[in-house]
């Protein structure tokens, strides 16, 4: 690996909110008792119940792709020595490359999710983007464009600290 894609500071953060596991689940449990209630024991589920190929498809969309769907998404964040790096998978399919030049300021604030973003994920409110997964702690950077974007961290203090020792080491 070459210098300048040395990871100086990596985090990994998923959707682990109880309450989010809790709504995926429930339609999850719901869709895989009435799929082997109408399937294993011909016991049609409801009083209006689906065809089994219906209940085959909603057992596949919503028994089986929604959790695998949500357990997949994942918000990466690297420090390297050219530049940070963010990726929001599976939605990026590579890193988005942010080079030291372009950014301004950074700095570690507090925000609310819900206020300023409309939630969390790849998010889009008055103070710019934002890239978070959970918490309400995250690096606030702003470009030379004015552009803004907030990245969720669990560790805002280590990933600004490795920014600067990437910044001076890299001009």
């Amino acid at each position: 690996m070459n210098e300048k894609n040395t990871i100086l500071f990596r985090e990994e953060q998923r959707f682990n909110q109880w309450w989010l596991w809790l709504l995926i689940l429930l339609p999850t449990s719901m869709t895989w008792y009435g799929a082997i209630q109408q399937l294993i024991f011909d016991k049609p589920y409801g009083t209006n119940p689906t065809s089994d190929t219906g209940i085959s498809i909603l057992l596949i969309l919503f028994g089986i792709l929604l959790p695998l769907f949500m357990y997949s998404l994942r918000l990466i964040t690297e420090v390297r020595q050219d530049g940070l790096y963010v990726r929001f998978y599976p939605f990026h399919l590579s890193f988005r490359h942010y080079p030291y030049e372009s950014i301004n300021s950074y700095k570690v604030r507090e925000y609310s999710p819900l206020k300023e973003y409309g939630g969390w994920g790849i998010r889009y409110g008055m103070k710019g983007m934002a890239y978070n997964v959970s918490g309400n702690r995250g690096v606030q950077l702003e470009f030379e464009t004015g552009k803004r974007l907030l990245i969720g961290s669990q560790r805002p203090e280590e990933l600004v600290s490795q920014i600067q020792v990437a910044i001076n080491n890299y001009q």
